[in-house]
């Protein structure tokens, strides 16, 4: 049977910036995305999603499929109802539909279906709002740990001036270079994946995971509740904040409660405001609703889309959003949404010119920008402006 992981329309579009560029699935939160949660139990996935993505995540079907939602986090009373689920049964949370077991489905085509019978679960956690990414990662740090702790095996700490509080809760991939560091584990784990770098002067407390081929830079603050997602640069004092992956904030400069997408760069002294002096809750630019919307919540930082940078010195608002291949630059508070392909505070930013600095970048992680990906951030470009 093939695993399939299906995004709802309205969702994608509630996590926007962040989805312009993959499906929900994609997104990590914890140590794993959350495909590669459900992969674990079921194989192989494949992607039901928005039809300008299909062709960099495409779909495969067998005649049998295992639809599960893409923001759905794996948990144990879930997992136990979808592996009895059978032809013509859903399951569902109140009124969302969780999973289901089908043939072939097109996408924009299950809200047409019709089931035989209606399981419900009591509980679920989804994935439906950007800042759900941060705000669930300390607990979903701690669920992956479990699962690491019970597959894989870690590697001892040899480095005599690397001070380690509670090294049951540390686990050390392969290849890790380890100087000079604190290591505090008392509040939770800490995941160091393989080929990772933690250079002299870290200071990192739990919970905390750096994947696989990351660095994280002299003298970093690391303060609990973080992901450094794989082939990132990290460094300063970063709080309750995500880097999906091949991201750099390798200087000094504040960032929390925050999630930044793939192929980005914060330039040196970037400072992020997580808080405002009212102590009020943050409101942020919401793609689906266009319109600022409140978070519920005192504390939310940066969201920043696929390929965008920042100069240095930016000073970002609290609840700032900022899309897809976007420059921010110049002084002054930035505004609290950027487009995408936007050049500083007013200019947009030439399609040939941002897929230019976009094969640039992925050149620096020996990768290349395709012909689908580029078809992809051109469909991006036409549908923001």
């Amino acid at each position: 049977m093939q695993l399939i992981l299906f995004d709802p329309a309205q969702n994608h579009q509630q996590l926007l910036p962040l989805t312009f560029t993959r499906p929900i699935s994609e997104l990590r939160c914890g140590i794993f995305t959350l495909r590669e949660k459900w992969e674990r139990h079921f194989g192989k996935a494949s992607w039901l999603t928005a039809n300008y993505l299909s062709e960099v995540f495409p779909c495969s079907y067998q005649p049998q499929n295992l639809y599960i939602h893409g923001a759905l986090l794996e948990s144990e009373s879930v997992l136990t109802k979808i592996k009895t689920l059978q032809i013509g049964q859903a399951l569902y949370f109140k009124e969302t539909l969780l999973a289901f077991v089908s043939g072939k489905v097109e996408y924009g085509a299950i809200s047409e279906l019709v089931f035989i019978e209606k399981i419900r679960v009591e509980e679920a956690e989804l994935i439906e709002k950007p800042w759900h990414i941060f705000q669930k990662n300390g607990t979903q740090i701690k669920r992956d740990f479990e699962y690491v702790k019970k597959t894989q095996t870690t590697n001892p700490i040899e480095d005599p001036h690397t001070r380690v509080y509670c090294p049951e809760n540390i686990f050390i991939g392969k290849n890790v270079k380890l100087r000079a560091a604190v290591l505090n584990a008392e509040t939770g784990p800490i995941y160091i994946g393989d080929n990772c770098e933690i250079q002299e002067g870290c200071v990192i407390r739990a919970p905390f995971v750096i994947c696989e081929g990351s660095t994280l830079k002299m003298g970093a603050r690391m303060r609990g509740d973080i992901t450094i997602g794989p082939m990132c640069n990290a460094g300063g004092e970063i709080s309750n904040s995500i880097m999906l992956g091949y991201s750099n904030k390798a200087h000094d400069g504040f960032m929390g409660n925050s999630v930044i997408g793939e192929w980005c760069n914060l330039g040196a002294d970037t400072n992020i405001s997580n808080m405002k002096n009212t102590y009020s809750n943050v409101k942020v630019w919401s793609y689906d609703e266009k319109k600022m919307v409140d978070t519920g919540s005192q504390f939310c930082g940066l969201t920043m889309g696929d390929y965008s940078k920042s100069g240095i010195n930016t000073m970002f608002n609290t609840g700032t959003v900022v899309g897809v291949c976007t420059n921010v630059f110049d002084g002054g508070f930035p505004p609290k949404h950027i487009p995408s392909f936007s050049w500083g505070k007013s200019e947009k930013y030439e399609f040939d010119k941002a897929m230019y600095s976009a094969r640039i970048i992925m050149s620096k992680y020996g990768k290349s920008l395709s012909t689908a990906q580029e078809k992809m951030l051109r469909t991006v470009f036409k549908i923001t402006n």
